[in-house]
């Protein structure tokens, strides 16, 4: 066996094995690389294991430049399942030696790999979840289950005037505005809209926007993705003063009956910090959590990072990002995301 870098002419067979992989999501596709290439001009290393002429595993790797430190190698931005994904141990090993060697090269500080399992005896970090919900195929059972105070809030919502619209490519704009809002306020910066759109143009009808509207006036939006026979929502955001009226709560669950609808299994509500606001957010609908793992190789540094903006040193950088025009956060905030992961 052995593991060399992929190339565009290799997108079919890498894809193909993507779709058939137990473990695998719709981060691992090899659009994705094209993605963080022309979006943010960002280095990518695809790895993948080959015996007798079939893919064995693959490894999506992304090359941060950093800020003030070494760069450091991911797998994979904006998701905790596109990890190591292969079909034996031994095609496990050979990729996590082949990403060490590259590190090296690279002079990288440290490899970071986000699994949905854990891979082998490396440094883990388990602050992290995902939430998943069992769907039925009628969404009235699954509303049946809902607890008292969840229907109440999706019916709060209705009558307060709130309606859902549902779109894809020409809805970005309307997303993106409401998703810059949403991070200037959390103190995050925020991918560029370009990214969204090229997101939008590679998956095509496998991605929708759902949008909660107030009169003219958006006021929440999720967007979603449809893996083999689940829909996960990996973005989310609403404007805070129009909380009182539920939006979140009609945005979702008209997404999860849209899914039931149409014949998926699970909806994977994203990851959320054990404990936190969106932790018990998401669990309310009866979702399950999962343990995720951020595993790490330390290759040029002693010190774990702590790419969070939980991290006590980012506590003046999160404030005054809060305090910026929205026009601001927009242009400046895809720059520093060339050099940041979360």
């Amino acid at each position: 066996m052995k593991v060399r870098l992929a190339t565009h002419m290799d997108r079919k067979r890498w894809d193909d094995f993507v779709w058939k992989a137990e473990d695998s999501s719709i981060f691992h596709l090899f659009d994705w690389k094209e993605i963080f290439e022309n979006s943010y001009h960002l280095k990518t290393f695809y790895l993948m294991a080959e015996a007798s002429g079939h893919i064995k595993g693959i490894l999506p790797l992304v090359f941060f430049k950093g800020w003030m430190k070494k760069g450091f190698l991911l797998s994979f931005p904006i998701s905790e399942d596109g990890g190591i994904c292969a079909e034996n141990k031994e095609a496990g090993s050979l990729l996590l030696e082949s990403s060490i060697r590259i590190a090296e090269a690279e002079k990288s500080g440290y490899i970071e790999f986000r699994h949905n399992r854990r891979f082998r005896n490396l440094i883990s970090e388990t602050s992290k979840v995902t939430m998943q919900l069992q769907l039925e195929s009628d969404p009235q059972r699954l509303w049946k289950s809902f607890k008292a105070k969840v229907r109440n809030q999706v019916r709060k919502a209705k009558k307060s005037g709130l309606k859902i619209e549902t779109g894809t490519a020409e809805d970005t704009d309307r997303f993106y505005e409401i998703f810059v809002i949403n991070m200037r306020n959390l103190g995050m910066p925020t991918h560029s809209k370009s990214f969204f759109k090229d997101v939008m143009d590679a998956f095509g009808e496998e991605a929708k926007i759902f949008s909660v509207v107030k009169g003219n006036r958006t006021v929440a939006s999720g967007f979603t993705f449809a893996f083999k026979d689940r829909l996960a929502i990996p973005w989310a955001s609403s404007i805070g003063k129009y909380d009182k009226f539920c939006p979140n709560h009609l945005l979702y669950w008209e997404i999860l009956r849209y899914a039931c609808n149409s014949g998926y299994r699970y909806f994977n509500f994203g990851r959320s910090i054990k404990g936190s606001g969106t932790f018990r957010f998401k669990r309310q609908w009866g979702a399950q959590s999962r343990q995720l793992y951020r595993q790490y190789y330390l290759v040029n540094t002693g010190d774990l990072p702590e790419n969070n903006p939980q991290n006590p040193r980012y506590t003046l950088a999160v404030k005054m990002w809060k305090r910026l025009p929205i026009f601001v956060a927009e242009a400046i905030g895809p720059r520093l995301m060339r050099g940041l992961s979360y």
